[in-house]
């Protein structure tokens, strides 16, 4: 009898774990879901919270709701990942407390223990966020800024016992600190969102803070509030460039959410702009809140939550809601006397690359279609082209149900621009079937163009990252099909169609 009961447990271990793999395997693969882009197991998240680098391991927070697909008190999500695209999912780092909800911040790795948490040698990561109690007598009481520290390289934290560590002034939308070590003054510097502006405070031990100054309250878009700000230097061939990043709701160029930047001189108190013109990140409607990691050397590697607030809660996804968008490495461009920001997607993405498709020289008068290179059409997969003159093209990726999003080049406009107004489901929002547009910065004649295209998303980089876009979408069929069409005579000097390999079980 003994032997049978063992047998048939055995059975059971079969059989369970058949069910739990298929489980998995459904939980990341309904309809919708990104394949080589990071979205949570279930529920809603939103903006990237708290991102370090240490000991090998990318660490990546975020907003998240844990009980529902509809943004509610909030919490602080964690995932694990050594080539920031393969992510694992940990359990919940921070709830919210007595103080409020945990809100957006940053996280740093404290080496020479300033913060003094570290009692055994240990190196203390400080986790720095938003306390935001909903229940505030005073609206301008509402956030205050709070810490948390880790002892275990961000596995569990552990809330400071003398929060907050800095207390409203009296501002309606006091928010989202993201700090940084200046070496120069040896002390830390926060940058924090305040209504319109960021304003810049100083600590040497992560729990006293000082004010420093302000920026931004004749620079920049206001046609919304200022969030999740990020301050960093970059090397601009020797020289140092400071890039202040400054999201901003709404407002965007394509209306909603976006991110916006500017460029010049940081000297420990206060931010010097070179001009106080608007720049994008990226003009799509769909790169918000983005933040870089810290703790990452030389490389400024930068992550958005792909989504927007227009619409970010009626999305029609079911058992989870909003995705972040790939990883991207920033790199310093001068055009005309100006400087800017470009951005590409990380070194890393080649980890999920699969089989790819080069075709050269191919002269096109009216359409050209993949399909005549290869024998299905397959996403996620990533679209190099290389066009011989600045003239009009449309590249269309499309599905059996003749539902389409089109990514071209407006000559006349001298735009690029991405239509989704049939693209798949639309109506949840009145202003999500749109086409929207972005400016070509550079003069030069050719043009080059990466798309990483996904089940519900795509992610332009124009001339080498000068001009982004990302849209999401959602169609009802998968998209199988990719043509480009012009309508004048075209040279296709080189085009790579690069199949991608999901990032998950």
């Amino acid at each position: 009898m003994k032997k049978y009961i063992n047998w048939l447990l055995i059975l059971l271990f079969i059989v369970n774990s058949f069910f739990m793999a298929a489980s998995a395997q459904d939980l990341y693969h309904e309809q919708y879901r990104p394949q080589v882009h990071f979205s949570p197991k279930e529920k809603w998240m939103n903006d990237p919270n708290g991102m370090f680098f240490y000991k090998g391991v990318y660490h990546l927070f975020f907003q998240y709701y844990p009980d529902s697909t509809i943004w509610g008190p909030m919490h602080w999500g964690h995932a694990v990942s050594k080539d920031l695209m393969h992510w694992q999912q940990q359990p919940v780092a921070l709830y919210p407390d007595s103080l409020g909800y945990i809100f957006s911040g940053s996280a740093v790795v404290d080496y020479n223990n300033t913060s003094g948490f570290a009692k055994n040698g240990e190196t203390p990561i400080i986790a720095i966020f938003t306390s935001h109690n909903p229940k505030a007598v005073k609206k301008e009481e509402t956030e205050n800024e709070s810490i948390s520290y880790s002892l275990d390289e961000g596995n569990t934290w552990i809330k400071y016992d003398g929060n907050p560590v800095l207390k409203n002034p009296g501002i309606k939308d006091f928010r989202d600190p993201k700090v940084m070590w200046y070496e120069a003054g040896r002390k830390w510097i926060m940058t924090l969102a305040m209504h319109d502006r960021v304003v810049f405070y100083s600590s040497p031990d992560l729990k006293n803070w000082k004010k420093e100054s302000e920026f931004g309250q004749d620079a920049g878009a206001h046609g919304g509030v200022w969030e999740c700000p990020d301050l960093f230097p970059m090397d601009d061939n020797g020289k140092i460039v400071w890039v202040l990043i400054a999201n901003i709701n709404p407002g965007g160029p394509n209306k909603g959410s976006a991110t916006q930047y500017f460029t010049g001189n940081f000297d420990g108190n206060k931010f010097t702009p070179y001009n106080t013109e608007t720049k994008w990140i990226d003009y799509g409607p769909d790169d918000y809140a983005g933040i870089t990691w810290s703790n990452t050397g030389k490389r400024r590697i930068f992550i958005g939550w792909m989504s927007n607030w227009m619409y970010a809660n009626q999305v029609p996804t079911i058992k989870w809601r909003n995705a972040m968008t790939v990883p991207r490495e920033l790199h310093i461009a001068h055009i005309s006397k100006e400087i800017f920001v470009r951005s590409m997607p990380v070194k890393e993405l080649s980890t999920c690359e699969s089989k790819t498709i080069s075709i050269n020289n191919v002269s096109i008068r009216h359409t050209f279609d993949l399909a005549e290179k290869t024998d299905a059409i397959k996403i996620p997969c990533v679209i190099n082209v290389n066009v011989s003159d600045d003239k009009n093209f449309s590249l269309i990726v499309s599905n059996s149900v003749d539902e389409k999003i089109i990514i071209g080049f407006d000559k006349k406009l001298n735009q690029y621009y991405i239509d989704r107004t049939t693209s798949g489901k639309i109506d949840f929002h009145n202003e999500f079937a749109t086409k929207h547009i972005a400016p070509r910065l550079t003069t030069k004649q050719e043009i080059k163009l990466s798309v990483i295209l996904d089940e519900s998303s795509a992610e332009l980089f124009a001339d080498d990252g000068l001009t982004v876009m990302t849209e999401i979408f959602f169609p009802t069929a998968p998209y199988n099909k990719i043509q480009i069409e012009v309508n004048q005579a075209l040279v296709i000097k080189k085009l790579d169609y690069t199949m991608l390999k999901s990032i998950w079980p």
